[in-house]
């Protein structure tokens, strides 16, 4: 670690305790915004390519797929996140040796996880599947993508791993990049495997799975060789178990959040599956714009987390209440533009996936339900950042698995008897206004700040 030690200097492009609260969190955020929408454009093409030239049942088989692969990747979600707050306070704390270590020991961990975890999905594919009463004509497909897509989990999870990892340094603008360089390689294999090569369902699986390996590579590349405080040589990655225990006890209680919220959509896609094909395959194509609708107030969340973290590191806690503020404004105007995009536009929206009028009616049905809530997430989601930045993963856990699985599911399976497939959209609503409330007063009461890596 010697030498690794000695080319650690802090930077202060990445530092985010310095500078106008609102400028640091824009200019950090802006990379952050167009990251996340360059993978949800990823997937919009993937959809639209699957459900024009494939049909309705193969776009159903892919949306299907998400959500399960959703729930097997929570764990390694979860660390990872934990580890990018330990980065975050280590750096606005300026222990640049820990930087290091912390990075290392995730590094290990996650290609054991990613290894296990490919296996265990390709070994349990079909039977996941008719868990969830997925529909017969759809498992054959679905069986087909998952077992190549989740065969590439380690280039995944490890991708995704150090695109957090950079962002909890404060650097946004070059895993903006690395994703635009993984999004295009993956839509124009799309073209080749699915219009030219006819591989079908397959094709779109083998494409994300190419483009990531050589995303991975590129990201790898930089780091080793460009990012000053990290480094992947043989002499520098060392297990500290000290450090990833702090990894571990801020991300443990992510993992079993998202595990849980995982579980809880493969809940909701159950009874989405009691009202067949075209209620799927509309929840899957709407979700996927309300994935990207969302985007925007997720990516203020996400540089909220790592705004925090390094004032938190650094003791300045009136920046933090100021980067609340913003963020909250930015929030409230976006979310009363959003409703009333989707109110009007809701079905042309619609149409880049599908013709088929029914699924059309109904994925415009959930996406105006969803955008009657926009600003009540958007807020839950902002105080979670802020929550997660402090290194407090504990309560979102909790109140997400209480209103995930003690609300919204038997709220859902309540309602969608009384107002049939709408009743499923408004139990989600409804969940997301009382998690808000809760972890509002409870920010409020401050005991968020018992939660902090650096005394």
């Amino acid at each position: 670690m010697e030498n690794n030690k000695t080319r650690i200097q802090p930077q202060n492009k990445y530092d985010l305790t310095r500078g106008t609260v609102w400028k640091v969190i824009l200019r950090f955020a802006f990379p952050l915004l167009i990251a996340n929408l360059l993978l949800q454009f990823n997937q919009i093409v993937d959809s639209i390519i699957v459900g024009r030239v494939l049909g309705k049942e193969a776009l159903a088989a892919v949306s299907a797929s998400f959500f399960i692969y959703y729930f097997i990747i929570s764990l390694v979600i979860g660390i990872g996140s934990g580890t990018t707050v330990v980065i975050s306070q280590y750096f606005g704390a300026r222990q640049f040796e820990n930087v290091q270590k912390a990075f290392s020991s995730f590094f290990i961990f996650m290609l054991i996880a990613g290894v296990v975890l490919s296996i265990s999905g390709i070994i349990f594919a079909e039977q996941l599947f008719r868990l969830t009463n997925t529909p017969e004509e759809v498992i054959p497909d679905a069986v087909s993508y998952f077992k190549i897509y989740i065969g590439g989990t380690f280039l995944f999870v490890t991708f995704n791993s150090i695109i957090s990892i950079l962002r909890g340094l404060g650097e946004a603008l070059r895993p903006m990049w690395f994703i635009f360089i993984t999004t295009m390689l993956n839509i124009v294999l799309d073209f080749i495997f699915i219009l030219y090569l006819n591989w079908g369902i397959e094709g779109a699986a083998r494409a994300t799975i190419i483009a990531q390996g050589i995303g991975m590579c590129v990201a790898l590349s930089y780091v080793n060789n460009k990012q000053p405080m990290l480094s992947i040589r043989k002499k520098d990655m060392l297990f500290n178990w000290s450090i990833f225990k702090q990894s571990l006890k801020i991300g443990l209680p992510t993992s079993i959040q998202q595990s849980a919220i995982a579980l809880g959509l493969i809940a909701l896609l159950g009874i989405v599956n009691q009202f067949g094909t075209d209620t799927l395959t509309a929840y899957g194509a709407a979700g996927k714009i309300d994935t990207i609708i969302t985007q925007a107030v997720l990516t203020l969340s996400g540089a909220l987390a790592a705004f925090c973290g390094q004032n938190i590191g650094a003791k300045q806690f009136d920046r933090i209440k100021k980067g609340l503020r913003f963020t909250m404004l930015i929030n409230l105007v976006f979310g009363v533009c959003t409703f009333m995009a989707v109110y009007y536009l809701g079905d042309r929206l619609m149409l880049l996936f599908t013709t088929d009028p029914e699924v059309i009616a109904i994925g415009k049905e959930y996406l105006v339900i969803m955008a009657f809530f926009f600003c009540i997430h958007g807020a839950l989601n902002i105080y979670n950042g802020l929550l997660r930045g402090a290194g407090n993963t504990l309560f979102p856990m909790l109140i997400s698995i209480c209103c995930l699985w003690l609300i919204r599911v038997p709220l859902a399976y309540y309602l969608s008897d009384i107002l049939n497939r709408t009743g499923i959209w408004w139990a989600i609503g409804i969940s997301i206004t009382i998690g808000f409330l809760i972890t509002f007063f409870y920010f409020r009461f401050g005991h968020w700040k018992r939660f902090m890596v650096i005394k």
